[in-house]
């Protein structure tokens, strides 16, 4: 199922396909739909970022949404990528979905200490995580951040990279074209192109190398 929508959600970045509808794709009535809108995260909603909206979402999708955040919310102890995971998904939901006048659960508080600390493996882990976050506009805190260690990530990209883990290569890349000052010897473009011929087939890399070329033109 996650993968299927992750699917979808890159065909509607690449104007393919039938018109986006979260609920089209994923079920109210659909058991595992919460569990499959959570790990997606803010990417759910993506295809909404889209300007100009040829699709506009609807209450169908603000139904969906409000059950994953209901059903999934970070608990005690949670990890820093489940609290921004969340946190991202709450973002796109005021930002993308109508809202029908009820309030959406609050943001939980997600701290930014860690991308100063982390040595830059362990920094490029976690953003690949995060890559759905990466979106126009979400989480500018940790943009700004992240603006710090683009050499680091850079670093990061070309290790995933060579180690051919494209998940992690098309997480990072994803939101390295979304930071500025880019080194231009990295060879971004080329290298997303690359990441997404070796490893497109992993829907979750497509999505991603489907975003930066959509909303940063990135990737060829």
């Amino acid at each position: 199922m996650i993968a299927d929508a992750a699917t979808g959600v890159a065909l509607a970045l690449r104007g393919e396909g039938d018109p986006y509808a979260l609920s089209g794709m994923l079920r109210h009535d659909d058991a595992l739909t919460p569990a499959a809108v959570r790990v997606l995260g803010a990417d759910a909603l993506a295809p909404y970022a889209v300007e100009p909206r040829t699709a506009p979402a609807g209450v169908d999708d603000e139904a969906v949404v409000r059950q994953a955040l209901m059903a999934y919310p970070p608990g005690d102890g949670a990890s820093e990528v489940s609290l921004w995971s969340y946190r991202g998904l709450v973002e796109a939901a005021h930002a993308f979905l109508p809202g029908g006048g009820r309030p959406w659960p609050p943001a939980p508080e997600a701290g930014t200490a860690w991308v100063g600390e982390s040595p830059w493996p362990k920094l490029s882990h976690r953003v690949s995580q995060l890559a759905a976050l990466a979106l126009p506009g979400l989480a500018p805190g940790l943009a700004e951040q992240l603006a710090a260690r683009t050499d680091d990530l850079s670093r990061g990209f070309v290790r995933a990279v060579r180690r051919r883990d494209w998940p992690q290569a098309a997480g990072v890349g994803r939101w390295l074209a979304r930071l500025p000052d880019v080194p231009p010897t990295l060879g971004l473009d080329s290298g997303l192109a690359f990441v997404h011929q070796m490893g497109g087939a992993d829907p979750r890399v497509a999505l991603h190398v489907a975003a930066a070329r959509r909303f940063y033109g990135r990737g060829g």
